[in-house]
């Protein structure tokens, strides 16, 4: 099997979620809290002629305000941590929030230093988490469908309060 046919083959069961969940697209603020670029490569590379992302309902957007998901990179740092936090608080609820990189997941080689605070799930509430250095197309796809999963069990939870 090609990396197109595999990618083809996920692409389909992610859009077939996204739209039973939304009835339209995912769209995602991709939020850089100081990594070294190489995340928003594999991001970038999300758009491009093989992967063409958008073509299974998933949108990057320019706003947190028009986000259902925060894909955060990097460890965050000093410097970024409260426009990662005013990032989230714009993001309209029911939102997730993935951490993508091992920088994201866990601090990776900046790890809890005077400059950086670690992981993302310090700062704020992780949904699902992205390994990899940087972790390959296929796998953010992938978590993208296990967050398909946790956005669902989120609205079943807000139905059940409400």
């Amino acid at each position: 099997m090609t990396i197109e046919d595999e990618v083809h083959i996920m692409g389909q069961q992610l859009h077939s979620r996204i739209t039973r969940i939304f009835g339209r697209s995912l769209h995602i603020r991709e939020v850089d809290a100081g990594s070294c670029n190489g995340c928003e490569v594999e991001v970038n590379s999300l758009s491009n002629p093989i992967y063409d992302i958008e073509r299974f309902g998933v949108h990057i957007v320019a706003s947190p305000r028009h986000a259902d998901m925060l894909l955060v990179t990097g460890p965050v740092t000093r410097n970024m941590e409260l426009a990662l936090l005013k990032t989230y608080n714009a993001t309209p609820s029911p939102k997730l929030v993935a951490a993508m990189g091992s920088c994201a997941c866990s601090g990776g080689i900046f790890g809890d230093t005077y400059a950086s605070g670690g992981g993302v799930d310090r700062v704020l509430p992780v949904d699902i988490y992205i390994p990899g250095c940087p972790p390959r197309p296929q796998a953010v796809i992938f978590g993208l469908m296990m967050a398909m999963n946790t956005f669902e069990q989120k609205i079943r939870r807000t139905e059940v309060v409400a």
